[in-house]
């Protein structure tokens, strides 16, 4: 690369500004590649699961995560990578598909109108009045709420929590089977990384997991590394909007932009915070960053996969240097090159041992914000118990919603303090009332 190309870069994202240069930029993204790579082969694992093709949604993943980060980069300047979120993910497929018996084409188009309406929010300046409007301890309550749900997903689906007619869930009988004590290293190994603060700790964990289930011979060694991308023709425009429309799917189309809407919003205050990024308090092209949400949710649903937004893991990138948006074109580029490592995706991401683990502990990670929950106050704290209890154990994001919303307003009326509440939470009430009345199941 000449001096010349280096001193355009620097002049377009303002190195000197930001007091960083190329080469902290580009390991900064490097960085946060892989401390979030593990969505690459967990994100087409999950999809999968509503009947998806597989090596489609993996092409999806990383194309739309691409986008994103891009535009995140080269029109917001910073340093946040995005990719489909975890939480959506699930809600997605084992609520929205499996659980409503909604068409997986459909669940696409209820994600492309919720990125839709996500942007014409940001546009006329509704987004920072809902946000202001939603109390503090349902917003913590619902990322809570979101991390049980996975948690829960990956005990599952590692066959460490299994059904029972007397308690509903037990610990599985076959516990001390081979598959079992690979899930439990996987874990350990993550725990041990992530409590140590290694960078990439959930993706490590998953290739040292990986590793020694082909060792132990649970896990066959892939035949060769590297390939040319599978085709994405099996998701790509298969969207069903006209089904989205319909009435009874307002209420999923609400779910996937209410959590987007705020683990957006929450991750890019946190991410721009760490960077020391915030000027008085505010985050300067904030619009610009969330038109690119907008805009990448909306590409990842036309190209087949959930909603995509901004990833807390950025913050591994920010604490290596990282200050402008080069961080995320060099994340972005190192997307681009997993696009060939699909022979290994393919065969690690059906293996539970390694993806359940991955699950537990973002679902930790998620949990963190119970603590910022005002726990002695019970009109803050009943709604947001039921909330965050709602979501794992009714299989549904948007049920752990409703109730919290249409709890908190009670809350405070019985008490006195109906003046505390946002005439839009009273809304929000009385709409998911009539949601359970008249749109029972949904």
């Amino acid at each position: 690369m000449s001096n010349q190309d280096i001193a355009w870069y620097a002049r377009y994202f303002r190195f000197t500004e930001h007091g960083t240069n190329l080469r902290t930029e580009i390991l900064a993204g490097v960085t946060t590649f892989f401390t979030m790579a593990y969505i690459f082969l967990v994100n087409p694992s999950i999809l999968s699961k509503t009947g998806m093709n597989f090596g489609a949604v993996f092409v999806a993943t990383v194309i739309a995560s691409i986008i994103g980060t891009l535009l995140m980069g080269l029109l917001a300047n910073y340093p946040i990578a995005l990719a489909p979120g975890m939480g959506l993910n699930a809600y997605f497929t084992y609520t929205v598909v499996l659980g409503m018996k909604v068409p997986w084409q459909t669940a696409l188009g209820a994600v492309f109108i919720s990125g839709l309406i996500f942007l014409l929010l940001t546009a006329t300046k509704v987004r920072e009045m809902i946000i202001n409007a939603i109390p503090s301890g349902l917003k913590y309550s619902i990322s809570a709420g979101i991390g049980f749900f996975i948690a829960f997903i990956g005990l599952k689906n590692a066959a460490i929590i299994v059904p029972s007619e007397a308690t509903i869930v037990s610990l599985s009988p076959h516990f001390a089977s081979k598959s079992t004590w690979l899930v439990l290293f996987g874990l350990l190994v993550t725990v041990i990384l992530v409590v140590r603060k290694v960078k990439g700790a959930i993706f490590i964990g998953m290739v040292l997991t990986a590793i020694v289930g082909m060792l132990s011979g649970q896990i066959k060694p892939p035949t060769q590394f590297f390939s040319l991308p599978p085709s994405i023709k099996p998701t790509l425009l298969q969207l069903d909007l006209a089904s989205t429309l319909e009435l009874g799917l307002v209420t999923i189309v609400f779910a996937f932009l209410f959590v987007d809407l705020f683990d957006n919003a929450g991750t890019l205050v946190g991410v721009t915070t760490q960077a020391g990024l915030l000027k008085d308090g505010k985050l300067p092209r904030a619009g610009k960053a969330l038109v690119t949400d907008s805009i990448a949710t909306m590409s990842g649903a036309a190209l087949g996969t959930s909603t995509v937004t901004s990833y807390i893991e950025s913050t591994s990138g920010v604490a290596s240097g990282g200050r402008t948006g080069m961080t995320s074109v060099a994340t972005a580029f190192c997307m681009l090159l997993s696009l060939f490592c699909f022979p290994l995706v393919e065969r690690f991401a059906s293996v539970s041992a390694i993806t359940a683990p991955a699950l537990i502990i973002v679902g930790v990670l998620m949990a963190n914000s119970l603590r910022k929950i005002e726990w002695e106050d019970l009109t803050e704290a009943i709604p947001a118990f039921v909330t965050v209890i709602a979501m794992p154990l009714t299989s549904s994001i948007a049920t752990g919603i409703s109730l919290g919303f249409i709890l908190y307003p009670l809350c405070k009326v019985v008490v006195g303090k109906w003046k505390a509440v946002h005439p839009i939470v009273y809304i929000l009430g009385v709409l998911f009332i009539l949601r359970f009345i008249f749109l029972e199941g949904i």
